[in-house]
C-alpha cells in the first residue's frame, strides 16, 4: 500500500506561514490527517519521529467539512495525507486533486458495511444495514443475528462501493479491530515515508492493536451480560453500526448516516415502536447532531437517553474523550451502562459491567 512513497522530510526553512503552528520546521516529516480521530491514531504509531496534524478541528462535523486556503497551504507542504475513505470526507478529492502529495485511506482492507435503501440489506451481505431513507416506510434496521462478519478482505484489496450501487458506511473506525487494521496501514504508509523508522511504526501499532483487542475483548463480554431483548443501540445517526456488528447488538436509528434532515415523524414513530416492543431501557444521541429526534423518542417510549456519544470528533484535552482510545472506552461504558445499567421499563435493574482497561494498561 505505502510502498510507492518516497521519504521526504520537511524541510529546516519550513515556517508557521503553511498553519502547522508551533514547532514547524523542526526538520520531521510532516502527516496532515482530515480529521481528529486519524491524527490521533497516527500519532499513537509515529511516536516523536513525525509531526502529525489534522485538518479540521476538535468538534468540527466532517462530513461536509469546507477546506480553506490555509488548508489548502497545509496539505501542499505535508509529505503524506491520511484519509479514512469509504465516501466520509465527500470533499477529499477535490481538496487533493491539484497537490502533488502522497497519500493513503486508513480504512484500506476493512470489510465495509454497506447502506442499503429501505432498510433491507442487499443480497449476500450478513451485517448491520442502514437505511439511506430512499423510502420513507417506517421500517426501522436492525443487523442480522445469524453469524458474524470478518473485518478485514481476504485479499487486502481496498474498499470498494457495493456492485449494487449501495454507498458504503464510512465510521470503521469506531469497530475496535478495524481500528486495528487503520494502525496497521498507517504503520506501513510510515515505513515508506521513513524506513529508517520502519520498526518502531510497526512495533507501536502492533502495541496499540493490543490495547484495542483488550477493548474489543471488553466490549463483547460487556454486551453479553445484557438481556438479549435490552441487546439494541439507538440512536440518532447510523453511525455506530461496526460496533454494533462487533458487540453483536442490533440497531436502530432515526436518520441514515449524515442525513438528520431525515428524521421524519414515521421514522421517529419506528423507532418508538421498537424501543417500546423490546422495552429497550436506554436511547442514544451523537456529540455533534441535535438529540431533539432523540429526546422525542425517549419521551414517547418511556426509555431514559442515557448519554452523548462520540463519533467524528475528539474532545478537547480536557475534555471526555481526547483520545481515539478514550472515545471508544467512553462510547462503550455509556452504552453498557445505559443498557444493561439503567432500569427499565419493566422497573428491573441491572449492573453494569466494570469499566475497560484503560490505556497503557496490561490487556
Amino acid at each position: 500500500m505505502a510502498g510507492g512513497l518516497a521519504a521526504c522530510a520537511a524541510s529546516p526553512g519550513d515556517d508557521d506561514a503553511t498553519g502547522r503552528g508551533p514547532g514547524a520546521g523542526d526538520g520531521r516529516p510532516v502527516v496532515l490527517t482530515t480529521f481528529t480521530v486519524l491524527a490521533d491514531i497516527a500519532r499513537n504509531v509515529a511516536g516523536d519521529r513525525v509531526r502529525v496534524e489534522s485538518i479540521t478541528k476538535v468538534g468540527a462535523e466532517i462530513h461536509g467539512y469546507e477546506p480553506t486556503p490555509g488548508d489548502l497551504r497545509r496539505a501542499a507542504d505535508a509529505d503524506l495525507i491520511i484519509d479514512n475513505g469509504l465516501g466520509l470526507e465527500a470533499w477529499f478529492e477535490r481538496f487533493v486533486a491539484d497537490l502533488d502529495v502522497p497519500h493513503v485511506v486508513a480504512s484500506e482492507g476493512v470489510v465495509p458495511i454497506p447502506i442499503a435503501a429501505g432498510g433491507a440489506p442487499p443480497p449476500g451481505h450478513d451485517a448491520t444495514v442502514a437505511d439511506d431513507g430512499g423510502a420513507d416506510d417506517g421500517d426501522v434496521p436492525q443487523r442480522a443475528d445469524d453469524g458474524d462478519v470478518p473485518q478485514r478482505a481476504d485479499d487486502g484489496a481496498p474498499p470498494q462501493p457495493a456492485d449494487d450501487g449501495h454507498a458504503l458506511n464510512p465510521h470503521a473506525w469506531m469497530s475496535p479491530t478495524a481500528g486495528a487494521r487503520y494502525a496497521h496501514n498507517i504503520a506501513e504508509a510510515l515505513a515508506g515515508l521513513d524506513p529508517a523508522g520502519a520498526d518502531t511504526y510497526r512495533a507501536n501499532a502492533a502495541r496499540y492493536a493490543t490495547e484495542l483487542a483488550a477493548l474489543a475483548d471488553h466490549l463483547e463480554a460487556s454486551v453479553a451480560s445484557i438481556p438479549r431483548d435490552h441487546r439494541l443501540l439507538v440512536t440518532c445517526e447510523g453511525a455506530f453500526s461496526y460496533l454494533a456488528r462487533d458487540a453483536g447488538l442490533d440497531e436502530a436509528y432515526v436518520w441514515p448516516v449524515n442525513a438528520e434532515r431525515q428524521a421524519t415523524p414515521r421514522r421517529v414513530a419506528g423507532v418508538i415502536d421498537l424501543v417500546r416492543a423490546r422495552q429497550v431501557p436506554a436511547v442514544f444521541c451523537e456529540s455533534t447532531v441535535s438529540a431533539e429526534p432523540m429526546e422525542r423518542v425517549a419521551e414517547s417510549s418511556g426509555a431514559h437517553l442515557a448519554g452523548t456519544l462520540y463519533v467524528d470528533s475528539l474532545s478537547a484535552p480536557d475534555g471526555p474523550v481526547p483520545s481515539y482510545l478514550e472515545l471508544l472506552r467512553h462510547d462503550v461504558a455509556v452504552i453498557v451502562a445505559g443498557l444493561a445499567g439503567a432500569t427499565s421499563l419493566t422497573g428491573t435493574t441491572t449492573t453494569a459491567p466494570a469499566d475497560p482497561p484503560a490505556q497503557g494498561d496490561a490487556p
